[in-house]
C-alpha cells in the first residue's frame, strides 16, 4: 500500500527530533533526561545555544510532547529565559506543534485500529457524535484546564474524528491561559530566587489554583 505524504512528513519530523536532541546534548556531560528534568540545566543549555535558543526551545517542546514527556517544566523555563509575553508565546507555539505531532502519530498509525475495535461501542458512538457536532468546543474545554493530562489528550484526540484544523486552533487558544500562568510562575520564581518580592509568586500560584478549579466549578454550576 502506498504511504500517504503525511506519513513521510511525520517520518521526517521524527528524524529532525532525533537530530535536534543529539545536537542539543552534544558536548554535554549530562544525559538527555538529566537535562530535561533539571530546570537550571535547561536554562543553561538553552542559553548556550545563543541566537538559536528559540528554535531549540520550540524543538524541545515538540520532542517532549511527541514522546509523552510533560512540558510544564519547559513552560516555566521559558518564563525564566524570555520573560512573560515572549516566553508564553514561544511555549504556546511549541506546545501546539508538539501536540500536533502526537495527534498526527495517533491519527495515522492507530486511528484505524482503534476505530475497528472500539467505535462500535455505544459510549464511543456517543462521544464521536459529540465531537463531530462540537469538536472545537470539546477541545477548548479540555485544553482550558491546566491539570488535564496534556500528553495523553494529544494522542487521545488523534483517535477521534476531530478535524486537524479545529484541533490546532482549539489547542493553541485553549492552552494560552495555563501557559501564561506557568510562564508567569517561571518569571516570578526567578525574581523570588534572586531576592525579589514573593508577592508575584503568590499571586501566580493563586491564579493556577483558580484555573485548575474552574472546570469543576463550571460543571457543578451546570448540574445545579
Amino acid at each position: 500500500m502506498k504511504r500517504p505524504y503525511k506519513f513521510w512528513i511525520l517520518l521526517l519530523a521524527a528524524f529532525c527530533l532525533a537530530t535536534g536532541a543529539a545536537i542539543f546534548t552534544a558536548n554535554s556531560n549530562s544525559n538527555l533526561l538529566a537535562i530535561i528534568f533539571n530546570r537550571q540545566a535547561l536554562i543553561q543549555r538553552f542559553a548556550q545555544t545563543g541566537k538559536d535558543s528559540v528554535g531549540f526551545f520550540l524543538l524541545a517542546h515538540v520532542a517532549a510532547n511527541a514522546v509523552g514527556i510533560p512540558g510544564t517544566l519547559l513552560v516555566i523555563v521559558g518564563g525564566s529565559l524570555y520573560g512573560l509575553w515572549w516566553g508564553a508565546l514561544w511555549s504556546a507555539v511549541g506546545a501546539t506543534m508538539g501536540a500536533v505531532a502526537a495527534f498526527g502519530m495517533a491519527r495515522y498509525f492507530l486511528h484505524d485500529w482503534f476505530a475497528a475495535r472500539f467505535h462500535h461501542r455505544p459510549l464511543m458512538k456517543k462521544l464521536n457524535r459529540t465531537l463531530q457536532n462540537n469538536g472545537l468546543g470539546c477541545v477548548l474545554i479540555v485544553r482550558f484546564s491546566p491539570i488535564s493530562p496534556f500528553n495523553v489528550v494529544n494522542f487521545a484526540f488523534g483517535l477521534t474524528p476531530v478535524p486537524l484544523r479545529l484541533y490546532i486552533f482549539g489547542t493553541f487558544i485553549g492552552i494560552l491561559p495555563g501557559t501564561l500562568a506557568y510562564t508567569w510562575l517561571g518569571v516570578s520564581g526567578a525574581d523570588a530566587l534572586s531576592g525579589g518580592s514573593l508577592l508575584p509568586l503568590g499571586c501566580c500560584l493563586t491564579v493556577l489554583m483558580l484555573l485548575s478549579a474552574l472546570p469543576f466549578l463550571t460543571q457543578r454550576h451546570r448540574s445545579s
